[in-house]
């Protein structure tokens, strides 16, 4: 079971790392690996479980996360109409994206950030992607909203990039260009 002492932090040269493309069919360990980041999501989202085990919240867990460099990320979220979005996304990409951009108005956190970063990370509002899943079969999906945030932040994790780095420097809450906040 992942819980907060397998996070490594930020400082930490692996979340500074572009995480390396996985082969098919994955190892046993892989699997295993990808398994435990979606149950670490749900248990953290458990209240019972959360404070058992002293977890934070979270909604998105890249691999890199937990010092394994590998391209892999897993979302466990509320999206459209009450369905969850939870998957393991292996070998994701971004297809495509809108010109639009949108930006949660309270600012991301990050498992491996244990400090607030005040600040707006603009995003695409919608995105097309696609990603394998453990069996190595293809998906393609739209995602908008919270999803399309959570898919890039974890996809950002996986080539080295931190959310506070495209908080606008000089100014963290200035306007974001076609940007239309989404509220939590």
């Amino acid at each position: 079971m992942i819980t907060m002492d397998d996070i490594i932090r930020e400082g930490h040269e692996t979340l500074r790392t572009k995480a390396i493309e996985m082969t098919f069919p994955l190892t046993a360990e892989e699997r295993q690996i990808a398994e435990d980041m979606l149950q670490f999501l749900k248990n953290s989202q458990d209240p019972e479980i959360a404070e058992k085990y002293n977890l934070r919240g979270g909604i998105g867990l890249a691999a890199n996360q937990i010092n394994v460099p590998k391209r892999m990320f897993a979302l466990h979220l509320p999206g459209e109409d009450d369905e969850f979005v939870s998957f393991v996304a292996i070998n994701p990409k971004i297809v495509s994206h809108s010109v639009e951009q949108t930006y949660i108005t309270s600012g991301e956190g990050c498992l491996s950030v244990d400090r607030d970063v005040p600040g707006y990370v603009p995003r695409h509002a919608r995105i097309t992607v696609k990603y394998k899943n453990l069996d190595g079969q293809e998906h393609k999906v739209r995602l908008k909203g919270l999803p399309a945030i959570a898919f890039q932040h974890e996809l950002d994790h996986l080539n080295g990039v931190m959310f506070y780095d495209r908080i606008n420097k000089k100014e963290p809450f200035g306007p974001v260009e076609n940007g239309t906040p989404f509220e939590r």
